[in-house]
């Protein structure tokens, strides 16, 4: 069950699934107003699905997390299986120009997210069964486990879910002991390959120049970029109060999940933004501490893994919504 040295780190998820909740209900009213004629239609599924979350939480507390460890190469080719489903049409949904979603009634979710959780779980117990990490051969079986699951990914495409998690499985290496003569390797051909995979994409390039410069085409690439800064400016210190943002009147794309940040910036202003990245900030230490405290290997690369997972993605969405990356689609 749940110790109770882990209240704290429950309690800071429980703090950001209130401001998201909240959040979420006002960045999404005037349009789920709109489109649906219910203000509260965001925030009542977000309620539902995270009610779900608490409660297969808690019911999980209570299960010994490492008998899954059998189960994990059956949950990697189930969702392997589930990636390539999702690219046939008709059976996959296209949302924003991927097919990443499967479609069941009013509800959407994409198989890459379990894949990047099955992958974990494969890795963690590849990395937990070796001794010690001299060569880059020795990880040649995870580095071929990673380009299939990028590789699917890629074909939705979904460049940013990729490098999210292709960056947690690094860490997972790079504490696992690999010299980092071969990670620099690594590093350099990733960083070549990435290049390769913007330049063949016209949508990534556009990304990449109005990333350098938005105001270069502000009606078009630069336009999601430039709007969530004008949410961002007017939020000042003390924010323009809860539900008064501009921007969430139609003028920031996806205000309500990639750029929420934007909206809750805008409203709660510098205190309000600085506090939330405060509290993942307490959630990652919070991380950090289990990760000290876990004997078992294959549990604490479990860790490692869902706690870079996480982090990596908020760090890439906040940079994303304040510009200091390029637009890419992670929420």
């Amino acid at each position: 069950m749940l110790h109770y040295r882990n209240r704290k780190f429950l309690l800071i998820v429980s703090i950001l699934l209130i401001i998201g909740i909240l959040a979420i209900y006002s960045a999404s009213s005037v349009w789920a107003n709109l489109k649906f004629n219910d203000e509260f239609y965001y925030m009542k599924r977000q309620v539902i699905f995270a009610t779900i979350g608490v409660i297969v939480m808690y019911i999980v507390s209570y299960y010994d997390v490492s008998k899954l460890r059998k189960y994990a190469y059956w949950f990697f080719s189930f969702c392997i299986i589930l990636m390539v489903l999702v690219l046939i049409p008709g059976i996959g949904s296209e949302r924003n120009g991927s097919m990443s979603w499967f479609k069941i009634g009013p509800v959407l979710f994409q198989p890459s997210e379990f894949l990047k959780l099955a992958l974990i779980m494969v890795v963690s117990d590849k990395l937990s069964k070796k001794r010690k990490i001299r060569k880059l051969k020795d990880v040649y079986d995870i580095m071929g486990l990673c380009l299939l699951s990028f590789g699917l990914i890629m074909l939705q495409p979904d460049f940013g879910s990729g490098v999210v998690m292709l960056s947690a499985i690094v860490i997972m290496v790079i504490v696992a002991g690999i010299p980092m003569k071969y990670f620099v390797y690594v590093v350099i051909i990733g960083s070549i390959a990435i290049v390769f995979l913007i330049m063949s994409a016209p949508y990534r390039m556009s990304r990449i120049l109005a990333f350098i410069d938005p105001f270069s085409d502000p009606l078009g690439a630069g336009f999601q970029s430039i709007q969530s800064l004008y949410a961002i400016a007017p939020g000042g210190i003390m924010g323009m109060g809860f539900q008064n943002s501009m921007q969430k009147q139609f003028y920031l794309p996806e205000p309500h999940t990639d750029f929420i940040f934007a909206i809750i910036a805008e409203e709660m202003g510098f205190i309000g933004g600085g506090f939330l990245v405060l509290v993942f900030g307490l959630l990652f230490k919070e991380g950090l501490r289990i990760i000290k405290n876990v004997e078992d290997k294959y549990l604490k690369y479990i860790v490692i893994g869902i706690m870079a997972l996480f982090i990596i993605q908020v760090i890439i969405n906040l940079c994303v919504v304040v510009g200091l990356f390029p637009i890419t689609g992670v929420t």
